[in-house]
């Protein structure tokens, strides 16, 4: 059953001026309590489901700012919610926190590929999870906000047979629609604004996820694997340079 909660405005930290909504997706009652209640005292709004299946209906009737994603649930499993989140167009922007009791490198990677923005492994530390959460909310809100102050926001960016629609958060190649997540076109977008220019991993990390983002520079080469993958063959355009980093071909 899904919970629902809110603060008064008045009760939310000065920190917080835009009460963003998130959407707790936990099966372990007393885990989903800790993290829903952390981000109450932050002034979030915030719901909580304990399965797969409650979180895409959920998420498909109103779509929340970002969602924390528990990896082993029963039903449905986490991977498999990220993957259908993403490929459904109402909530494909939606940006995915992962945390889990999965901290394999393996797991880290296939959460990375389906989508994730970020993953964070069980147990956990309040204060490390409330940071990433505004790490990932400030750079959906930095996107958000430069698609709304555009002066065309249907400008785009064309390379090659790829089409970029910052304005609608949309990216077409040869013609169709390709669903990428928040960090999937935050990295095409970036990389499509200089073609031909070469970035190291940093700079990508900086530019995607901001200079606070902690985890290992080799993370940018996970979501790079990914996005080709999501792009299909116009994804031989991502170009890694050798001991540099990557660029869009022009």
């Amino acid at each position: 059953m899904m919970r629902l909660e809110a603060r008064r405005e008045s009760d939310s930290p000065s920190t917080c001026m835009v009460k963003r909504s998130i959407l707790v997706v936990e099966d372990e009652e007393d885990i989903r309590e800790l993290v829903s209640y952390t981000l109450l005292k932050e002034g979030y709004q915030v719901a909580s489901v304990a399965s797969g299946e409650e979180a895409l209906s959920v998420a498909e009737d109103k779509p929340p700012d970002l969602i924390v994603l528990d990896l082993m649930l029963p039903g449905l499993d986490g991977l498999t919610v990220c993957r259908r989140l993403r490929a459904n167009p109402k909530t494909a922007g939606t940006a995915i926190v992962v945390l889990t009791a999965r901290g394999e490198e393996a797991d880290i990677v296939g959460g990375l590929n389906m989508g994730a923005d970020d993953y964070i492994t069980k147990p956990f530390s309040r204060n490390v999870l409330l940071a990433r959460i505004r790490a990932v909310l400030r750079n959906l809100g930095l996107r958000r906000e430069g698609a709304e102050g555009s002066a065309d926001p249907d400008s785009s960016i064309q390379i090659h047979n790829i089409v970029i629609h910052p304005g609608r958060h949309a990216v077409m190649v040869d013609n169709k629609l390709v669903e990428l997540s928040a960090t999937e076109f935050r990295l095409l977008h970036f990389l499509a604004r200089k073609p031909g220019w070469v970035f190291s991993r940093e700079q990508i990390l900086d530019a995607v996820h901001g200079d606070n983002y902690a985890v290992t520079a080799r993370a940018v080469d996970v979501q790079v694997v990914g996005l080709r993958r999501r792009l299909g063959a116009a994804g031989k355009h991502i170009e890694t340079v050798r001991g540099v980093g990557y660029r869009l071909k022009g």
